[in-house]
């Protein structure tokens, strides 16, 4: 039996997901594994019961990464599974920006109570004339899972798309218009964009990665749309280019204190993944990852750990999966099958991954392992973060 915990609300149609080999918990320190969207983790200890931890979503800048990785704890995270809400809603704002729909939304409304409304519209009409969209030049920075559908629904309104893409999956690739140009340096591009909009993670690389500098790079009088999160843009240096005049709008996600209140910046409240299916679509996907941890040691989709795949596993007796985590330093794969072998333990299949500074090995043996005995030889090695033994 897997002990769960939810720390926020998940969507129901993801937790159906889980059979009678889970059940939920209240106390945490009881839990094998966790299912998170936006509660901050940062300043959380972790029992050493916790094996992995799933973000329904995208982002995981509330979960301490460094410290998970120490402790073996294994993050995932959902990519693409809200892709489509982010990108309706970003080209519902471009939309909603060119025709000038909020501000003329809001004049309407002020007419209640007047005697000829119809007669006032078609008199005041032209003071919310907008422009459109096809022709418009805008610069998709980051060509992930959103980026791409972004680049891709821009293309097909009509506009001129360019892909600037600092990191880009293979899938991502596959998945963008062939006829989109693909940049790996701005160059004098900004200087052509009418439209600016960033979809990068949030990371140490990412932090204000939209400032000063290219700002002023950028066209005067462009439009800077920020739905991945508000520490990738220098917010300052936006306010003081609206305020000159080099910017005509920005337009974000993420409300805080620096833009609120600020003439020419449209801010949603963290909209982009809340809707009903991309909700359904995270909570699945976290779920799905979460258990094939658990029941095969399998890892895809991880933030911290390599995707590491021994293929399925059926409980047979004198079967085992040893599935062990460790640093990315040399000798440690020699470490493992010495004491595999001081052990007696017969290999039948195995498969080592790394990524960066962690790796993942997982061995299929053809014996009965006794979990206490294998970690008692494995983790006295400052190299083996966690060791454990499915059955």
């Amino acid at each position: 039996m897997y002990n769960i915990k939810t720390l926020n609300k998940i969507s129901p149609v993801g937790l159906k997901k889980f059979n009678e080999n889970y059940r939920f918990i209240e106390n945490i320190e009881e839990a094998q594994g966790i299912l998170v969207r936006s509660f901050d983790m940062l300043d959380m200890d972790f029992s050493d019961n916790l094996l992995a931890i799933a973000r329904a979503g995208a982002g995981v800048n509330n979960i301490p990464l460094e410290k998970c990785s120490e402790k073996g704890i294994v993050v995932f995270n959902t990519p693409g599974a809200n892709a489509n809400a982010v990108k309706e809603l970003v080209i519902g704002s471009l939309i909603a920006d060119a025709r000038n729909l909020h501000q003329a939304m809001l004049w309407v409304n002020s007419l209640e109570g007047q005697a000829d409304v119809s007669k006032l519209v078609e008199k005041n009409k032209s003071r919310f004339a907008g422009r459109e969209l096809k022709g418009k030049t805008i610069c998709v920075i980051g060509l992930g899972a959103i980026g791409v559908i972004v680049a891709n629904a821009a293309e097909a309104l009509g506009m001129k798309v360019i892909g600037y893409a600092p990191f880009m999956t293979i899938s991502a690739a596959h998945n963008m218009s062939n006829t989109i140009p693909l940049l790996t340096d701005l160059g004098n591009t900004l200087k052509k964009c009418d439209y600016v909009t960033v979809h990068v993670p949030a990371t140490a690389d990412t932090a204000k990665m939209i400032n000063k500098d290219m700002i002023s790079q950028m066209k005067k009088g462009a439009v800077l749309v920020n739905f991945s999160r508000d520490k990738v843009v220098d917010e300052e240096a936006v306010i003081e280019a609206l305020e000159s005049g080099k910017l005509r709008r920005y337009i974000t996600d993420f409300a805080n204190p620096t833009i609120l209140g600020k003439k020419n910046v449209t801010v949603t409240p963290h909209l982009g993944a809340s809707t009903e299916e991309a909700e359904d679509n995270c909570a699945c996907a976290a779920v799905d990852e979460l258990m094939e941890y658990l029941e095969t040691g399998n890892i895809r989709n991880s933030v911290n750990f390599p995707t590491c795949d021994l293929g399925a596993f059926v409980s047979e007796p004198d079967k085992a999966r040893i599935c062990i985590l460790n640093r990315n330093i040399s000798g440690m794969l020699g470490i493992i099958t010495g004491a595999l072998a001081d052990m007696h333990v017969n290999v039948a299949k195995m498969i080592n991954r790394s990524n960066g500074n962690f790796a993942c090995t997982m061995i299929d043996a053809d014996s009965d392992v006794d979990e206490a005995q294998i970690k008692e030889h494995l983790m006295q090695n400052p190299g083996i973060l966690a060791v454990r033994v499915i059955k």
